[in-house]
């Protein structure tokens, strides 16, 4: 189990620990030859990091204590405007475009809370795929059988994020999620992603993929961890979630659109974990839910993500098209066959489709579903094949970019064996209903924790 923020707190209150202490382990590990940190970061600020550890612990010593997060090394995605830097969000296109002048908002707010920003995070080029496949900077691997055929892949696209958790480069990520890309590597690694209602979160000063889905939120080791760098990002004073009663919790366990293609690790352990939550007094009211089933319809030509990313990448396509993924290109340009009133129409079946499914979610205290229908693939099968990674790729967002587009909140927990391979459960909730969504989910975390 990895270290939760609390203890790690605690530790850092107590003198057990130092700032200085935790930031150098982690350095350590990101210099690690040996280990997946030149494949993790794409930018290491060990210098700013050692820096900041020290006026921490020097804080600290004089009794001052900025934040729950303050002195705990953490890292950012690629995504992230960093002043003086150019952000290149897992590319190589805006290599030589100018540096950002100030931080994002969201970094920002981890620095005043005394956050040791440890550097940013590999990602799938521009957020554009759920598989964290990474052609420029190489494509960090999953902590479940590594050292197996080359590996497994991390999810993305904050895929970075997830693996400078799970080998202790930082003790929490922050990430984006677009349609997942929080959700998705936090449950192919056995991590709690948290995605907040989107407009809770500055989004300014962050690379966009999609105005109308992007959302920024942790990945860590806990619900507790999540809540705790939730409330920084979104500049909100931090109350620890209390536990909801399972007694009488009412879930609805939609039985179209997310268990296609499932495979049978993953169905194993979500049929395990309904059980598990209908002994403890829940009630799993297992229906279709067709609004689900017309989403595929309403996207068909590319929805917002396509005909957003070619109006921002339009001209960089032209100026260096053979620069990018091609496999992500290739999905760019999807955008350049819609037009505005292909777009309005998605705009306009998107508002409908929210009130249908907040209407029939109506009465129910959260949905819950596989985060992701499959484990991870192993990299070098979806490297070899066009059909393979287009095809995962699909499976990896399907059930995560439903929230997005539902504008909700959705928390991912890992409900698998240990030892097994990492599974995630999918918690999700309409719009502003984060603070009782976290305690919905610290429920079911101490459930399947045991």
């Amino acid at each position: 189990m990895y270290p939760r923020l609390s203890q790690i707190a605690a530790d850092l209150d107590s003198g057990r620990t130092t700032s200085t202490d935790l930031t150098e382990q982690a350095l350590a590990k990101i210099s690690d030859a040996n280990g997946e940190g030149a494949r993790v970061f794409t930018s290491v600020y060990a210098d700013q990091a050692r820096a900041a550890a020290r006026a921490a612990d020097t804080l600290r010593a004089a009794g001052v204590r900025r934040s729950p997060l303050d002195g705990i090394p953490v890292s950012v995605k690629d995504l992230f405007d960093v002043a003086g830097e150019t952000t290149l969000a897992g590319s190589v296109v805006l290599r030589g475009k100018p540096v950002a002048q100030a931080n994002a908002v969201a970094v920002q707010h981890l620095i005043n809370a005394g956050a040791i920003v440890m550097g940013k995070t590999n990602m799938t080029e521009f957020a554009y795929s759920g598989l964290g496949i990474n052609p420029h900077y190489g494509t960090p691997r999953n902590a479940w059988q590594r050292d197996v055929d080359g590996g497994r892949i991390p999810g993305g696209s904050s895929s970075g994020a997830a693996i400078s958790v799970t080998d202790g480069m930082a003790f929490a990520a922050v990430g984006s999620d677009t349609g997942g890309s929080v959700r998705i590597p936090s449950a192919l690694n056995g991590l709690t992603g948290f995605k907040p209602t989107a407009r809770r979160v500055s989004m300014q000063g962050v690379l966009p993929l999609s105005v109308y889905l992007d959302s920024i939120g942790p990945l860590a080791a806990s619900v507790e961890c999540c809540a705790m760098v939730d409330a920084v990002l979104a500049a909100e004073p931090y109350r620890a979630p209390l536990a909801h009663p399972l007694r009488g919790l009412r879930l609805l366990a939609p039985t179209n659109v997310v268990l296609d293609g499932i495979d049978d690790t993953v169905a194993a352990a979500y049929r395990k974990t309904l059980s598990a939550l209908s002994a403890a007094g829940a009630v799993i009211v297992e229906q279709a839910v067709p609004a689900f089933g017309e989403l595929a319809a309403i996207n068909a030509k590319g929805g917002f993500t396509a005909a957003e990313a070619y109006a921002w990448h339009r001209q960089l396509i032209a100026e260096n098209h053979d620069g990018y993924d091609q496999r992500v290109v290739s999905r760019i340009l999807r955008g350049r066959d819609m037009g505005a009133a292909d777009l309005l129409d998605v705009i306009h079946a998107r508002t409908r489709w929210i009130a249908n499914t907040e209407a029939q979610l109506d009465g129910f205290d959260a949905l819950v579903m596989p985060t992701v229908p499959i484990v991870a693939p192993k990299i070098a099968d979806l490297q070899a094949s066009d059909e393979a990674y287009y095809g995962a790729n699909g499976l990896m967002l399907r059930n995560a970019t439903l929230i997005n587009f539902l504008d909700g909140c959705a928390v991912s927990l890992p409900c698998h064996a240990a030892g097994n391979a990492p599974v995630g459960l999918s918690l999700a909730a309409p719009a502003g209903h984060d603070r009782r969504l976290l305690s919905i989910a610290l429920a079911v975390e101490a459930l399947l924790r045991g």
